[in-house]
């Protein structure tokens, strides 16, 4: 069954649109204007903008709150990146992506982030419920491309699945960046795993600083560090100096069924979580900042390239062609896994990863 939504569906008072065995959904907006759509199953619940972004506001379960500490309580009304930020999942791209360089023109992160989406609807099915919507972006002699976006909530899950369709709709080549900034909350002693060589060739900590960070004394020390010996931000102890952020460059192994795995393991045994796919996602992004303000940890961010500007990452040969009339597809998956889950998970992690 499908539902078409329509912004005058949500109002300031939050209103119950459907109940489905055990979800229920339903309609608001934040006191700042935007609209949200509240999905809950009996683990948890997803808070989805479907008109700013398609974003993940904020993902809950098992009583556990697994989007990062920011300085906002609530998304605002903008399309510029850092003056609403904070989201747990913001779909980043398509013409450009990452701090764009001086011969850049895209805005940080590229259009995709509050992207006006002209639809949504929902999708009901027995064991699930997917929030979807599309934003088409035309601009005359140079763009013309529709986003489709897919946000899926299971029946007794804590695992989001996600998926990002971009079909070129024009009759030449386009060029695209994509990356899924998945915001986790980081636990002092927080252990990372992932399906990765853990050497400076394979982990690759970014040396510059773009310009909206301002460094501190011994942060361009500790980055040296990393460049030597990445497994030294493998356990997140208190005093390690992410501020204000650290970002690597990782390339994920894929098990034998296409998928790369990376997870933050909690001192409680449970973790947070995040599935990709290699042949879709080429590199992964780590972000680490933890600062009085703000505490996020990016655990393996699928990216299609590094975040340096479409310009630098276009001469690495890391932009990705969409001929015309084609379309392009990521899946992503990403949440919470249980103790004995995350046990598994570990397992297979160690015996993916070349050593």
């Amino acid at each position: 069954m499908r539902i078409e939504l329509h912004p005058s569906m949500f109002g300031e008072t939050e209103r119950l649109l459907l109940t489905h065995n055990e979800f229920t959904v339903s309609t608001f907006r934040f006191g700042s204007g935007v609209a949200g759509l509240r999905i809950k199953n009996a683990r948890g619940e997803i808070t989805v903008l479907p008109y700013q972004g398609q974003q993940i506001w904020r993902a809950s379960f098992d009583g556990r709150e697994l989007t990062m500490r920011s300085m906002f309580d609530q998304p605002r009304e903008t399309r510029a990146y850092l003056e609403t930020y904070g989201g747990f999942l913001i779909h980043c791209g398509i013409t450009g992506l990452g701090a764009p360089g001086p011969e850049d023109t895209h805005p940080l992160h590229g259009e995709l982030p509050n992207a006006p989406f002209q639809t949504a609807w929902l999708e009901v099915a027995d064991n699930s419920i997917t929030v979807a919507g599309t934003f088409e972006h035309i601009v005359a002699f140079t763009t013309n491309y529709r986003a489709t976006i897919e946000t899926a909530l299971s029946t007794d899950s804590a695992l989001i699945d996600v998926s990002v369709n971009v079909e070129n709709r024009k009759r030449t080549p386009m060029d695209l960046m994509y990356l899924g900034h998945a915001n986790f909350e980081p636990v002092d002693n927080g252990e990372l795993h992932y399906t990765a060589g853990y050497t400076p060739e394979s982990v690759r900590v970014r040396r510059s600083i773009p310009s909206h960070v301002t460094p501190k004394p011994g942060y361009v020390e500790f980055l040296a560090e990393l460049a030597d010996d990445p497994t030294l931000h493998h356990t997140l102890a208190p005093g390690l100096a992410f501020d204000p952020e650290v970002v690597f460059e990782i390339d994920m192994t894929a098990d034998t069924d296409g998928f790369a795995h990376a997870l933050q393991k909690h001192p409680d045994g449970t973790a947070d979580y995040v599935r990709c796919r290699p042949d879709q996602a080429p590199l992964c992004t780590r972000w680490i900042c933890r600062t009085p303000d703000q505490d996020g940890l990016g655990i393996a961010f699928p990216s299609t390239s590094g975040v340096e500007g479409y310009t630098v990452e276009k001469a690495k040969g890391r932009v990705e062609t969409v001929e015309g009339g084609d379309t392009w597809r990521i899946d992503m998956q990403f949440g919470l896994l249980t103790e004995a889950e995350t046990t598994e998970a570990i397992a297979l992690i160690d015996s993916v990863r070349p050593k």
